[in-house]
């Protein structure tokens, strides 16, 4: 018994760890970039547009990091069921995290100098997922203010997906460039645009598969 309760803890957080593993790419490099700005680094054609005014980038990345890793915690069921007071703490401050990551993320997009080839679809991208994530918590947030627990893990959990973005396309990114090489303008706006999407796809599955098992019958 004492094997078999261990192995379900172990097995309980592998989704979390596997989601902190997937940010671990996208976090690093926002920790770089933040040590550009601290330091006072020297201004250069690539890190312009975020030393020149850096108070949205410090936001989203402060803001992503914190989401992206207090959020997997909410992923582990055991360890939630164990501390509600914990998750509903944590759970306030990553509304607040979620949503400063997608506006500082969508403000950036609109307002900042980028390069031309993160305009046109690229940015389009963005502004719909940036939106779709801010909508996302908000509706989540809503729906557990009406005491109904479904409907908000299922928009918590499509938010997380989106800001979880990142290393997922680090992730394709990578891949393309091992096996196709450095990839053009509308290949790299598809492959991020892609990650979103996948995202988003395996988010669904999940909840379709819990809310499947929550209605399932009972054998008598």
């Amino acid at each position: 018994m004492q094997n078999h309760d261990g192995r379900r803890r172990r097995a309980g957080w592998l989704v979390p760890t596997g989601l902190i593993t997937l940010s671990v790419v996208p976090v690093l490099a926002g920790a770089v970039r933040m040590n550009e700005i601290v330091s006072g680094a020297a201004i250069t054609p690539a890190n312009a547009r975020f030393l020149t005014f850096p108070a949205p980038v410090t936001v989203h990345i402060v803001a992503v990091t914190l989401y992206t890793v207090l959020g997997a915690f909410q992923f582990a069921p055991r360890f939630r069921a164990r501390r509600p007071g914990w998750h509903r703490a944590a759970g306030r401050l990553l509304v607040v995290a979620g949503l400063a990551a997608a506006l500082s993320g969508l403000w950036m997009t609109l307002f900042s100098e980028v390069p031309p080839e993160d305009e046109g679809l690229l940015a389009g991208f963005r502004l719909l997922f940036g939106s779709a994530m801010a909508a996302a918590l908000v509706l989540g947030l809503r729906a557990i203010r009406r005491r109904d627990v479904r409907r908000h893990r299922a928009w918590m959990a499509r938010a997380y997906a989106i800001g979880l973005g990142a290393g997922t396309q680090a992730l394709t990114q990578g891949l393309w460039l091992a096996f196709a090489g450095p990839s053009g303008e509308v290949t790299r706006a598809l492959l991020l645009g892609g990650s979103w999407v996948l995202n988003l796809a395996v988010a669904e599955w999940v909840i379709r598969r819990r809310t499947g098992a929550r209605r399932a019958p009972v054998s008598p």
